[in-house]
């Protein structure tokens, strides 16, 4: 059993969130089940009931655990998990592949010239009207991702009519073009939320998130789509199956 010390640097209670952490990372404490009471926290570490509750609650600030009352503390298992393969599926499609009920809440949805990066993007003029579009998708009510997507409406005219509440984007870009999605460019990288996109998920700003940019083709190699999902580190996952040889 590990020994906590203040001469080692580190305020106690983020030494006993750093332990929890590191039993979650290793998975001796796997997801949905419950980690030690806090009784028993304070007697594996011989600290107070205020220190270990500080280091607890960090972890649950951070989203690494939930606390249900009546039955204790537990690991938070994502709420839905991203497939990576070499398939195009919009977010909507694997979800709806994974059987995963979802509702779709358009946050923000209006038409306006695209900036020079936008226009460079997706191959349009500077100042040229485009499609603005953020979403936030939910499932059982807690909202796992947001969707903000720059979208080309030379390539696909009459999508700013579209209801994309109800319709999936893919689904509506092919109807309206004619064309089918082709091929897309995509980079991960790891933010924290800030307060306006925190606001929306329902979490800290301060909160971990992984961030898929994506640059999206149409099959005649046309630019439609310029955008970026936001998903907290606790409620997705990016998921792939390969094969050797």
């Amino acid at each position: 059993m590990p020994r906590f010390s203040k001469t080692e640097g580190q305020l106690l209670y983020k030494q006993v969130s750093e332990y929890v952490r590191e039993k979650i990372y290793s998975k001796e404490w796997g997801v949905d089940e419950p980690i030690p009471s806090e009784h028993e926290l304070m007697d594996m570490l011989h600290l107070s009931r205020g220190t270990v509750q500080k280091g607890i609650q960090q972890l649950v600030d951070e989203g690494l655990l939930v606390r249900q009352r009546g039955r204790g503390t537990f690991v938070i298992k994502p709420v839905m998990a991203r497939p990576s393969s070499n398939r195009l599926l919009s977010f909507g499609e694997s979800m709806s592949a994974q059987g995963i009920v979802y509702a779709t809440r358009v946050v923000r949805h209006c038409v306006e010239p695209a900036a020079p990066v936008c226009a460079q993007s997706l191959d349009i003029a500077e100042g040229e009207d485009h499609l603005y579009l953020m979403r936030v998708r939910e499932v059982g009510g807690l909202p796992v991702m947001l969707i903000e997507s720059h979208l080309s409406l030379s390539a696909c005219p009459g999508l700013d009519t579209a209801d994309l509440e109800h319709e999936l984007l893919f689904a509506a870009v092919e109807r309206l073009s004619g064309m089918g999605i082709g091929r897309s460019e995509v980079s991960y990288s790891a933010r924290t939320i800030g307060k306006l996109r925190g606001d929306l998920l329902q979490c800290d700003e301060h909160t971990p998130v992984l961030v898929m940019d994506q640059l999206v083709y149409l099959e005649n190699d046309m630019p439609i789509e310029w955008g970026s999902v936001w998903m907290p580190a606790n409620r997705c996952v990016i998921s792939s199956e390969t094969c050797r040889g």
